[in-house]
């Protein structure tokens, strides 16, 4: 599971943001997928072990804007 960085006020927004961008793209596919599993996990024990999202019964449904 990835950490937590916390980062200095004083540190510019675009340093950051190239931080995390080579960070995301260091990783495998693979790991990417382990680690949003760890996350959907993590956000189901805090939820009280309950699913934020459940299933409606409805299937995948797609919609397209008609405009």
């Amino acid at each position: 599971m990835s950490k937590l960085k916390l980062y200095d006020l004083a540190t510019p927004r675009e340093q950051i943001l190239r931080e995390c961008d080579s960070h995301y793209l260091s990783r495998s596919a693979e790991q990417i997928i382990k680690d949003g599993i760890a996350l959907n996990r993590m956000s189901v024990r805090l939820n009280g072990d309950k699913p934020i999202k459940s299933p409606q019964g409805k299937g995948v449904i797609i919609r397209r804007n008609n405009s």
